[in-house]
């Protein structure tokens, strides 16, 4: 049966799920994490769960894939929720987190649990301990991922996946900036400052004139030629990638200006950047859908081309960088074990599931499978009608020539069969669904475990 402790590498939002919901039933577990000894390229501190893309963990809402699998987590006991909520940021709908104290609380969880051993190393073989879980990420180092290539025998997949900037809210020209989130359009908020996004309004020359910046602007170049061939991931397009595909696109896509009006003119504009709080004191604030990978220069250059951004201070720029997971479907059993290799567990985005929050459900159930493996029980899954029962099976069932990561969705859920209903109720009736089928698999698990 191997060990009776749970060995798990990468300290990222699913190793401490995993970490977490071990330790929690009794398992005692070793965490090993590289960075501070080795950082990556987006990566900034040596916390653990630190978050580089994005401050979001998406939709609250029920209506939402998203906040079911969140409500999902909750009945399983997660860990980086609770934190995220005690750190949440205005954003609308979404939970987003200051992440600094979010990473910085997550760590403090894990290094105070009496069951958790956190070690500081670069892991470049696969441990033989077993069981063990490999949560290394998206990032994985070149060492370890030619390692998993041996031990799955099967191709790796990658895709290039980019940040976007960070500017300081001090640094704007507010007086040609407005608050306003498109979930409110068509209401007026009886206070302004309740709106969760700054606007950035473009009349059309303005638009046109960034447009053509945009796409004649230099790009970075890999760090490794051959990765100068590999596709970007369709949900994480650059922004100039997304340009170059006409010059309306952006007008209809991240830059739409539906729902917003500029109390300067009392019309809407032409489009709109949308800047999303970054910290809890709202001093940093993030071009939403704005994840590129031009030139540092480029950048400072053609996004103070926004109106209020003319002199913008930008305390992170948008970074590209090289993301891999395996072809699950070849890879993956029941309960996101190595096919062939008992044990032997994966987890997080590498498994396939694209986003942090998905990456972290991913690890919650790789350490609950873990501490059954131990007891000697078999694998499990949450039911199909879950999102995170519904996720498992994506990654198992899809054909894998055809296999791309996912993120949560109610588009691969088992539906319901009454075309009568209107999208919101037959959202909530899933959502309903979902929560029932998962309420009686952690009766299950518990009724398993003692």
């Amino acid at each position: 049966m191997g060990s009776r402790s749970v060995m798990i590498v990468g300290g990222g939002l699913a190793g401490v799920e995993a970490a977490w919901a071990a330790a929690t039933r009794g398992t005692p577990v070793t965490l090993i994490e590289m960075r501070p000894l080795r950082s990556t390229a987006v990566h900034r501190t040596g916390d653990l769960a630190e978050l580089v893309c994005s401050n979001s963990l998406k939709s609250r809402l029920r209506t939402n894939a998203s906040g079911v699998l969140k409500e999902e987590m909750r009945l399983l006991g997660s860990v980086v929720l609770d934190a995220a909520e005690r750190h949440a940021v205005p954003a609308g709908e979404a939970l987003a987190v200051d992440r600094e104290a979010f990473s910085r609380e997550v760590t403090s969880l894990i290094e105070s649990h009496p069951l958790i051993s956190i070690v500081r190393q670069e892991v470049r073989s696969i441990p033989d301990h077993r069981p063990l879980i490999l949560a290394t990420g998206p990032l994985t180092t070149e060492e370890l991922a030619r390692e998993m290539l041996r031990v799955t025998g099967e191709d790796a997949l990658y895709f290039f996946d980019a940040v976007a900037p960070t500017v300081t809210l001090e640094s704007l020209d507010l007086s040609r900036v407005f608050r306003g989130s498109r979930r409110k359009r068509g209401q007026a908020p009886s206070d302004p400052s309740e709106e969760d996004y700054l606007n950035c309004p473009m009349d059309r020359d303005e638009y046109h004139a960034f447009w053509h910046e945009l796409v004649t602007a230099e790009v970075a170049e890999p760090h490794n030629p051959e990765d100068a061939t590999v596709p970007f991931f369709e949900m994480c397009l650059p922004i100039e990638e997304l340009a170059r595909r006409g010059e309306r696109t952006l007008a209809f896509g991240p830059m739409r200006p539906i729902g917003l009006i500029d109390p300067r003119t009392g019309r809407r504009p032409y489009a709109v950047v949308q800047l999303r709080q970054e910290n809890k004191a709202g001093t940093l604030w993030g071009l939403v859908g704005f994840q590129t990978q031009l030139k540092w220069g480029e950048q400072k250059r053609i996004f103070r081309m926004i109106p209020g951004l003319e002199a913008a201070e930008f305390v992170r720029y948008g970074v590209v960088h090289r993301n891999i997971y395996v072809n699950a479907p070849r890879v993956l059993e029941l309960g996101l074990q190595v096919r062939g290799c008992p044990g032997l567990f994966l987890a997080g985005q590498i498994t396939g599931v694209e986003g942090y929050l998905e990456s972290a459900a991913m690890g919650l159930l790789a350490g609950i499978n873990c501490h059954r493996w131990i007891r000697g029980l078999s694998p499990v899954e949450p039911p199909e009608q879950t999102v995170m029962g519904s996720l498992c099976r994506y990654l198992r069932d899809t054909p894998p020539d055809r296999f791309a990561p996912m993120n949560a969705n109610f588009g691969i859920l088992p539906q319901i069969p009454a075309a009568a209903h209107g999208k919101r109720e037959k959202a909530l009736m899933l959502a309903e669904r979902a929560l029932g089928a998962m309420a009686a698999f952690v009766e299950q698990l518990r009724s398993d475990e003692g």
